[in-house]
């Protein structure tokens, strides 16, 4: 079974030929190869009510420490995100006083960041399929791209325009668990986001030649169930194929009415989990760990290279952690995959560990998913405590990465801290 999966994975069995051929010549836009991404989701979740998550962790009242406390890992990098259902008070009305408190401590502290303006929150009057999302969304993209060259003139601004289309049109659109609350019109919601996408794109672009996109989408492994018949082979290559849709779209590759094209794309961020590979048609995931050697597993490191040889262009981890007590194992098997992944000529760009924060469930507040460098007390969001174990995972990984990377720094001296 495993000669016959892995043969019809397309272009599977040349991954490490065609790795030679990568250009490796881009810069690292980043300042730093680790990053933390704060969890900024602000949408409507599957009971109805408004879900505001860098206020639920206090992120902004505790911006300037949160961010001082990335030093002791090197971490320069962020993701951070102006949350869309906040900024537009009224329909082309914005008031971005928040996010001006938050380009304020980046520069107090030396932190770049990288800015969501849609992370699956959208204000209350529109949804995806309204007829006015476009033309709302593409106002948003220039309002903010003007406020933000107020505060700093000049220099890079990296921008991720939506983030996970290919998830919430799944959530908002398949399963009904986020606006427009739909079922079976999963397509519909990623045609609209995509649209909307494309054109902010453009508006960006044309404003400021120093903009830089970033695009953040899940990448998955799909795969038929044991001793699959045809039917069960096919359905998962087809559904294995279905997570490149939004940037295909993007980059002009399919419904070119859109206006995708290369060139609008800069790097392709990729959200990767420890439940991101699953049995087709069941909801059964391949447990990570792979203990029972599952022919059906995939290394990082090969999915990368896959996304690599799709596009030929630059990769960063965009989101992956792990809840509770595996925390450890999870970063010390994301620091070896993306060693492997560099040695096989995987042009990647950076590791963001997300949420850096600790973070409730979106549709039960109470349950906190100990998932972050630093745990969250329920009681008093805001208090930080770091996870130690995590912390000396972390900076093993770190060293580890860091010999693939010339000029890149260690920080092997605060493992003794731990």
């Amino acid at each position: 079974m495993k000669d016959i999966y892995l043969q019809a994975l397309t272009g599977f069995d040349h991954l490490v030929d065609t790795a030679a051929d990568t250009d490796h010549s881009l810069r690292n836009t980043f300042k730093s190869f680790w990053m933390g991404g704060y969890e900024c989701s602000d949408q409507l979740n599957c009971f109805g009510n408004r879900v505001d998550l860098l206020a639920e962790t206090r992120h902004l009242e505790n911006i300037h420490e949160d961010y001082q406390r990335l030093q002791e890992f090197n971490i320069q990098t962020v993701r951070e995100g102006i949350r869309w259902s906040k900024v537009e008070t009224a329909p082309y009305q914005y008031d971005f006083s928040q996010v001006k408190l938050m380009i304020e401590a980046a520069a107090a502290t030396g932190i770049q960041q990288v800015w969501d303006m849609c992370h699956f929150g959208y204000p209350d009057d529109l949804t995806p399929v309204h007829p006015q999302f476009t033309n709302r969304f593409v106002a948003l993209c220039k309002a903010f791209l003007s406020f933000y060259r107020e505060q700093v003139p000049v220099g890079q601004v990296i921008i991720t325009p939506i983030n996970e289309v290919g998830f919430i049109s799944w959530l908002g659109g398949e399963v009904g668990g986020t606006s427009p609350y739909g079922v079976r019109m999963g397509w519909d919601v990623k045609y609209a986001l995509t649209q909307a996408y494309i054109k902010g794109i453009e508006a960006l672009k044309e404003m400021d030649k120093e903009v830089l996109i970033m695009v953040t989408e899940p990448l998955v492994n799909i795969v038929p169930p044991e001793f699959p018949t045809e039917h069960e082979l096919q359905d998962a290559l087809n559904q294995h194929e279905i997570q490149y849709q939004v940037v295909d779209m993007l980059t002009g590759r399919m419904c070119s009415e859109l206006g995708g094209r290369p060139g609008l794309v800069d790097i392709i961020g990729l959200n990767y989990y420890y439940n991101n590979q699953w049995i087709v048609g069941t909801g059964h995931f391949l447990p990570w760990a792979n203990e029972e050697d599952d022919p059906r597993w995939r290394s990082l490191a090969s999915l990368l290279m896959e996304a690599q040889n799709r596009y030929q262009l630059p990769l960063v981890i965009a989101e992956t952690s792990h809840p509770k007590e595996d925390r450890p194992l999870w970063i010390t098997y994301i620091g070896k995959t993306c060693v492997d992944a560099l040695e096989m000529g995987v042009n990647l760009q950076g590791i963001c560990l997300y949420p850096i924060i600790d973070r409730p469930d979106w549709d039960h507040l109470t349950d906190w998913h100990q998932s972050g460098l630093w745990d969250s007390n329920i009681f008093d969001p805001n208090e930080r405590h770091l996870y130690k174990p995590y912390a000396a995972a972390l900076l093993l990984a770190q060293h580890r990465v860091a010999t693939q990377l010339p000029g890149a720094v260690p920080a092997e001296a605060a493992v003794y801290k731990f």
